[in-house]
């Protein structure tokens, strides 16, 4: 086994989720990534905790989704129960085929995820860890050779996390005490909102593996302005480009897209949370230096801003600020590397990708 996959394991164990003897776990991860389950499960039982893994493969999801109806969604009470009892909840994502559920229908997974809702709430509230395994086809998506995606997915995994949140605080300094963020870039994005009174948070490697960003929640009716997201996505297994949403009073009230707009019309239409912003993320790690189609990895890149339509995290929004709710959490990603700015409180704070505090 390839001694970064013992070193990325470590990192989940020790770094991400602080695993302690006792702790039950839930691993979630394809069969492709089978050796970090198993090196995983090596470091857990070296910890003394209790795993327990289960299979996240797109082919049975796919079945299951085109075998159901709309109506025919529930939350499955055996599975909140499991999370329930749960203390620590790892994730895994890697994929054999990239676009293997493309062809699920976009409001049955859209019902699918407003079932689920609940068991995604409970899940936030355990110690949470979300990571990526380098699999080929992410490796073909990215447009790498399978050699050089585990280099750069190692590069960006197994650093020194310590080092990155010391570089992070520079921006959660300004970020956090700030009333109003404006994201400008070039002719297509102009877009204003009110951070006031919601944490900041130094995103070093802990739930989102790798990390590399500082976020906070928007407070939802303060958005204002127009967004054009450069960068594409890849959601529900379809690749979504060009997606320009219009905000007034926080509300998306115009939205297009240059390819597979009907599933971000689907997404908008999961429930009234989804046209709302429910997060506001700069990315940070250098590391991640081109764009792969994964958003784990692409929203850290250091001269991006990404956005999110839908739910908001509990730990960004203060105690008296609302908490924007939806059964969908969407990111989406601005190119900040040219004619772009970020400012706070009407001070400039990044300028074509290149934050104040740096050389």
């Amino acid at each position: 086994m390839d001694p970064r996959i013992r070193e990325h394991a470590e990192i989940i164990a020790h770094h991400s989720v602080d695993l302690e003897a006792g702790d039950d776990v839930v691993i979630t991860a394809p069969p492709v990534a089978e050796d970090l389950v198993v090196a995983l499960h090596e470091v857990i039982g070296d910890v003394g905790a209790n795993p327990i893994s289960l299979s996240s493969d797109d082919r049975a999801q796919r079945a299951y989704l085109r075998a159901s109806e709309e109506d025919d969604f529930e939350t499955p009470a055996h599975t909140e129960a499991l999370i329930e009892e749960t203390d620590v909840y790892i994730a895994i994502r890697a994929n054999e085929n990239v676009t293997e559920t493309s062809d699920v229908d976009a409001e049955i997974n859209a019902a699918y995820r407003r079932a689920q809702k609940p068991i995604t709430a409970e899940r936030l509230s355990k110690r949470w860890c979300l990571t990526q395994f380098p699999a080929p086809a992410n490796a073909q998506l990215a447009e790498l050779s399978t050699e050089g995606y585990e280099n750069f997915v190692w590069d960006a995994v197994n650093k020194d996390w310590d080092e990155q949140r010391e570089f992070q605080a520079n921006m959660v300094e300004i970020l956090d005490p700030a009333d109003e963020v404006r994201i400008k870039s070039g002719d297509t994005t102009d877009v204003t909102m009110s951070v006031a009174g919601n944490p900041v948070l130094n995103d070093y490697g802990e739930k989102n593996l790798p990390g590399g960003e500082v976020f906070t929640a928007p407070v939802p009716d303060s958005v204002e302005g127009e967004v054009l997201f450069d960068k594409p996505l890849y959601h529900q297994g379809r690749e979504v480009t060009g997606v320009y949403l219009e905000f007034e009073d926080g509300k998306v009230v115009d939205h297009a897209a240059e390819k597979n707009e009907e599933v971000l019309t689907e997404v908008l239409e999961t429930d009234e949370g989804a046209r709302r912003l429910g997060e506001l993320g700069i990315g940070m790690n250098r590391e991640i230096d081109q764009f792969t189609y994964n958003m784990l990895f692409d929203e850290k890149m250091g001269d991006t801003v990404h956005m999110a339509v839908g739910r908001a995290y509990e730990d960004t929004v203060g105690e008296d600020n609302e908490q924007n709710d939806s059964a969908v959490h969407v990111d989406m990603i601005v190119d900040m590397s040219e004619n772009s700015k970020i400012e706070v409180d009407g001070e400039v704070v990044q300028k074509d990708g290149q934050f104040i505090f740096e050389e």
